[in-house]
């Protein structure tokens, strides 16, 4: 069954760019288009479409705000066509608070190095998060929205980063009951990555934990270079601990989380007892920018069991082979469940690969980690 899809912009030229992109897809179906939000709330309320594109700035109602009621009369997915600036930014976040499931830059050459590939990666994430949406409403009783790494596509951590020297022995992970608090003194850092849904997952997360909470947190949130100063900046005003995009040289600290940069790569690093990140530039076969492989991989040289891994949220495989090696180092990895995932991708990996010690609601994770403390 097709994926059926409003298209929502005030630009004449660009709707019938996304429809003639969209309908090329035998899986998609384009049933409306509208060129201002108060015509999408009617549409989508007339057409009820699996995914609706959705413009941020339109006249007579702006994307915002059509979403915030779409949501509030007839929750859709949305994917929001965003412009990469730091307003941008933060409108596409608020937009994704308002309940916006994921975001695309409006300008298709950011996203892809030709014409073809956007296409792609257009029609890729509509079909996943629509089928994702049909699945939950019980109009498609197909297979789920699972968007898995394709099987030749190579580890995702590129080329030019090394594999850390560790142990190949496994040790015994210090899982427990889903329900127990994790023991935070058996960690030095919490390792987070996420894509898709990502960016309100680990608001809730991070808005639970107290402002003493004792480790230092690495996140890897797949999003581009000029959202994630936007990012960091809106987590640290919501949360009691403190957020920043991570820079080069930056010290982890205990209630600090360190947000990698869009476009390049977060490591880490120990030296005479002290851990600081490095960030690099990605490499030009690197998929994702940030990696979460990359991060996980750098982590599990340096903390080897001593970290708590915990996959949510996103689309692929990212994550799963450096969840893999901490592993098997002794770390301890969580993974969200699908129930609340925007796209059961990532933690779908972890878990079918037989890696999670635990497999948890979104609203549970945090919560362990505030009763920890």
């Amino acid at each position: 069954m097709a994926v059926r899809v409003l298209v929502v912009d005030d630009s004449g030229f660009f709707r019938r760019r996304i429809v003639d992109i969209l309908n090329a897809d035998p899986s998609l179906e384009v049933v409306g288009t509208a060129s201002n939000g108060q015509e999408a709330i009617d549409q989508v309320i007339a057409l009820k479409p699996d995914v609706v594109t959705m413009d941020i700035e339109m006249p007579v109602m702006d994307g915002i705000t059509a979403v915030r009621r779409i949501m509030a009369r007839q929750p859709t997915a949305i994917l929001m066509f965003s412009s990469l600036t730091f307003e941008g930014a933060k409108a596409t976040l608020d937009a994704l608070e308002a309940g916006a499931v994921d975001f695309l830059p409006k300008r298709f050459e950011d996203i892809a190095r030709d014409q073809q590939e956007a296409r792609d990666v257009l029609c890729r994430r509509v079909r996943t998060i629509g089928r994702r949406a049909a699945v939950r409403s019980g109009r498609d009783n197909g297979s789920r929205a699972t968007a898995p790494a394709p099987k030749s596509a190579p580890p995702a951590t590129g080329r030019s980063i090394a594999q850390p020297s560790v142990a190949t022995a496994p040790r015994a992970s210090r899982g427990s009951g889903d329900r127990a608090p994790p023991v935070l003194r058996d960690f030095k850092v919490v390792l987070i990555g996420t894509s898709t849904g990502g960016p309100l997952a680990l608001q809730k997360v991070l808005a639970a934990l107290p402002a003493h909470f004792p480790l230092p947190l690495l996140l890897v949130q797949h999003m581009p270079a000029s959202f994630t100063p936007a990012f960091a900046q809106r987590l640290d005003q919501l949360c009691s601990i403190r957020v920043k995009e991570a820079e080069d040289g930056d010290a982890l600290q205990p209630g600090l989380a360190l947000l990698a940069p869009g476009g390049r790569q977060m490591q880490v690093e120990c030296r005479g007892g002290q851990s600081r990140v490095r960030i690099t530039e990605s490499a030009v076969d690197q998929h994702y920018r940030p990696c979460v492989d990359v991060t996980f991989n750098s982590a599990a040289a340096c903390f080897r069991g001593d970290a708590l891994v915990i996959v949510m949220t996103g689309m692929g495989a990212d994550g799963r082979e450096g969840a893999r090696l901490l592993k098997r180092c002794g770390s301890t990895v969580w993974a969200q469940d699908e129930a609340t995932c925007v796209v059961y991708g990532m933690p779908a990996a972890i878990a079918e690969a037989g890696l999670a010690d635990r497999i948890l609601p979104l609203p549970q994770i945090g919560k362990l980690l505030a009763e920890a403390c």
